[in-house]
């Protein structure tokens, strides 16, 4: 779903909080903002918008607020007084310091996918279903809460839960019901997390970004760009019976008298077979009227006129029925997929002329350092730029669009003039990660008022990235200066940038066994070159020189290779552009 004119929400905002001593769990702040105002936010858009709990002078107009019976009887009380009428109806609790947008989004789109399921619950980190964090068709949460007759004071959310429903793992389901959860919660949303590998720093990275909004592109257009809304076959593919093989159209049982016209592929003209006739027609021509089926060349014979099916012949048709491969409304790729080739031709094969979508993500590329050259000859101290010309193809390759690049001196304000100066969706940038004298970035981020997401990463190389956010929703990449380390951190993680501002569904891991992981493996996760042999082993270059990307010539993939891993174990493999 990539509108909310449809949904509603209801956010229950009521309970008695026991296990906290009776607070109002709503209004305390968690990362500077009270919780009730987060979830409030996460359903922003929605057609209507109803709490349920204690009257609040300060929430808008446009926020129904109505009181459970009798107050603080619990959640199915509270979506019982609630009485949603839209198709689509969210529901969340008012102690959830995480939700996002993203989370209603996820939600929504799960039981979009599913037209069986009568709701989709979300699932947190520890595997528990949080039954009142859901997107429930309105009609079936109508009907079970009629079943209960009533009685619906201090019921468990278990109680309203269909037969046919489907789950969504959202790590931001974490609530608060305790002090502890609280104060973790508060922990987690002030203190900068140290990511402990390149998996985790992924998902961190898509969670705490801004999607861009959606928009409607021509289909031609949409290349590159991320599905906002499922989409949807217009038309039914065959529109019509067609002939799938050269052969005969026949009516009726064999044999056929032949008649003289010819039917080829996208002829429009009428021809209408009587029984006991047959046409010749060609392999997507449609069926003229009165055909029953297409007889293949290599089934039959033809004598003085009449067209017979060989006695050993299978009894076949060879004309394929409208709508074989889709009827029109068929979803043909959910919310969330990559608009590629494959994406556009079976938008156009299903009479699809506009998409609603995402992105693509503009990226700007800044590499930064007094040192670096690029065109010219070299002076005293200075270093040829390598990695500028060939980065935007690695930027393309993961999925995101170069709308300028550039270079910076090791100025003091180099940073400040670029984050006011580009209105790309992200920036990458090369160097300035250390923290030496002219590593600048960090300082920068703290002026420009950015929430840093990524501070570090156990891996090598890379391991002094940076990932972080612009107040207004521009994501940084800080990749360090060294091209190997560069080229090897932005495979991890600018996917994950591109995923988290467009809602796209991340890829899944291509993993293959590493033969030679003993070889390789460290303390921490190495991002290493690899390569196949002629056996079609997986094989890793324990050791190479990071100054120049020499070492990636002949080899297709990085290999993320963890802690801990033996000979045969499955390594993540992130290919590299060819």
């Amino acid at each position: 779903m990539s509108t909310l004119t449809h949904v509603e929400a209801v956010i229950v905002a009521g309970g008695r909080a026991t296990r906290m001593g009776g607070v109002d769990k709503p209004a305390l702040t968690v990362g500077g903002r009270r919780m009730l105002d987060t979830a409030l936010a996460a359903v922003e858009g929605c057609a209507r918008v109803t709490v349920i709990g204690p009257h609040r002078d300060d929430l808008g107009p446009h926020v129904l607020q109505i009181q459970e019976t009798p107050p603080g009887a619990g959640p199915v009380a509270a979506l019982a007084a609630a009485d949603p009428v839209a198709d689509l109806v969210v529901t969340l609790a008012a102690d959830l310091p995480f939700v996002t947008p993203k989370t209603v989004s996820a939600l929504l789109e799960a039981l979009n996918e599913d037209a069986r399921a009568e709701a989709a619950f979300a699932v947190d980190e520890t595997g528990r279903i949080q039954f009142l964090l859901a997107a429930w068709r309105t009609p079936a949460l109508a009907a079970r809460l009629t079943a209960l007759g009533g009685d619906v004071a201090n019921r468990p959310m278990k109680a309203l839960v269909p037969e046919r429903y489907v789950t969504v793992a959202v790590p931001e389901a974490t609530d608060c019901d305790t002090p502890d959860d609280l104060r973790a919660a508060r922990a987690g949303s002030a203190t900068v997390q140290v990511a402990t590998d390149p998996g985790h720093a992924r998902r961190m990275l898509r969670e705490a970004l801004v999607p861009l909004p959606s928009r409607i592109a021509a289909v031609e257009d949409a290349r590159g760009t991320t599905l906002a809304a499922p989409l949807v076959a217009a038309e039914a593919l065959p529109r019509v019976r067609t002939s799938a093989m050269d052969g005969y159209a026949v009516a009726g049982e064999g044999p056929w008298l032949l008649r003289n016209e010819i039917r080829y592929a996208g002829d429009g003209g009428s021809l209408t077979l009587h029984d006991g006739e047959a046409a010749r027609i060609a392999t997507g021509a449609h069926l003229p009227t009165g055909a029953t089926a297409v007889v293949r060349d290599e089934f039959v014979r033809v004598e003085n006129g009449l067209v017979s099916r060989l006695s050993d012949a299978p009894i076949r048709d060879d004309a394929r029925r409208r709508g074989e491969d889709w009827e029109p409304g068929t979803i043909l790729a959910p919310a969330g997929t990559a608009v590629s080739p494959a994406v556009v031709s079976a938008a156009v094969s299903g009479e699809v002329t506009e998409v609603e979508v995402r992105g693509p993500v503009r990226v700007h590329i800044a590499l930064t350092g007094d040192e670096i050259r690029r065109t010219g000859p070299l002076r005293e101290g200075q270093t040829r730029d390598s990695l500028g010309p060939v980065l935007p193809d690695f930027v393309r390759w993961c999925g995101a669009m170069v709308v300028g690049d550039g270079h910076l001196r090791d100025t003091a304000d180099g940073f400040d003039a670029l984050f006011a100066g580009t209105d790309a969706d992200a920036m990458v940038i090369v160097g300035a990660t250390g923290g030496g004298a002219a590593d600048q970035l960090r300082g920068a981020l703290a002026r420009a008022g950015a929430q840093v997401v990524v501070e570090r990463v156990r891996c090598k190389p890379g391991g002094s990235q940076v990932a972080a956010t612009l107040p207004d929703g521009r994501a940084v990449l800080g990749l360090p200066g060294n091209p190997v380390a560069a080229v090897s951190t932005l495979l991890v993680m600018l996917p994950a940038i591109a995923d988290g501002r467009t809602l796209r569904t991340p890829a899944a891991a291509v993993t293959a066994p590493l033969a030679n992981a003993s070889e390789v493996v460290g303390d921490i996760t190495r991002l290493l070159p690899a390569r196949q042999d002629e056996q079609g082993r997986w094989l890793c270059d324990n050791m190479i020189r990071t100054a120049h990307l020499a070492g990636l010539i002949g080899r297709t993939a990085i290999a993320v290779v963890p802690p801990g891993a033996a000979d045969g174990d499955p390594v993540e493999l992130l290919p590299l552009p060819h």
